[in-house]
């Protein structure tokens, strides 16, 4: 999978320095795939959590952080739309976002 923008997660990270191993090993991982489907992301991160619109939610750090991305499957392409605290991921609606 592409994913767009590492630069998102990086700027996260420097805040949050406690989550910049999860997020590497996110990031690795998520490149290494090829998800078709979203049973295909929910079979190699069962944690994860699919949502409309092509959402999905990732629990990073042993469920300290929040990951929100939009997935392209067609174009294997993974999009970050929001990282966060879980104080910050209740303002949001993960759905548009």
């Amino acid at each position: 999978m592409r994913i767009i923008a590492k630069r998102t997660l990086r700027a996260f990270w420097k805040r949050h320095l406690n989550a910049k191993g999860p997020l590497e090993a996110w990031h690795q991982e998520v490149a290494r795939a090829d998800w078709a489907t979203p049973a295909a992301l929910k079979e190699q991160f069962r944690s994860a959590s699919v949502l409309a619109s092509n959402r999905a939610i990732f629990n990073i750090a042993g469920n300290q952080y929040r990951l929100v991305v939009k997935i392209n499957y067609p174009y294997r392409v993974v999009y970050v739309r929001f990282i966060g605290t879980h104080a910050d991921y209740d303002t949001i609606d993960a759905t548009t976002v």
